[in-house]
């Protein structure tokens, strides 16, 4: 069965850095793209960075552009989410996506950002 778990979550300081990694399983991994979203507290979940099959298609939300950076190690089967830069409304649960016949989610990880 298709599994996507995250990690790489936790504290950090305004304009501090954190990298995301989200492992695949039960899908053939390079066939498909990838994607990190994230909800906020009291807000909708919304899409924060793709990558395609080819890993040099990506795309990102407009408010991560120039911080975030999403990569995908296919050997590894791994998709990661590189954010500098952050700021206090980047605090969410980042959930790994992959639509896979059907949308398939992880649990998330839970990124704080605070002074």
């Amino acid at each position: 069965q298709v599994q996507l778990v995250e990690s790489g979550g936790g504290l950090v300081q305004p304009g501090g850095s954190l990298r995301l990694s989200c492992v695949a399983s039960g899908f053939p991994f390079s066939d498909y793209g990838m994607s990190w979203y994230r909800q906020a507290p009291g807000k909708e979940r919304e899409l924060v960075a793709h990558i395609s099959r080819n890993p040099e298609i990506t795309d990102y939300v407009d408010s991560v552009k120039g911080r975030f950076t999403i990569s995908r190690d296919n050997a590894k089967r791994t998709v990661d989410l590189q954010m500098n830069s952050l700021k206090l409304e980047d605090t969410a649960v980042y959930y790994c996506r992959v639509f896979y016949y059907k949308d398939y989610w992880g649990k998330g990880t839970l990124v704080t950002v605070s002074s």
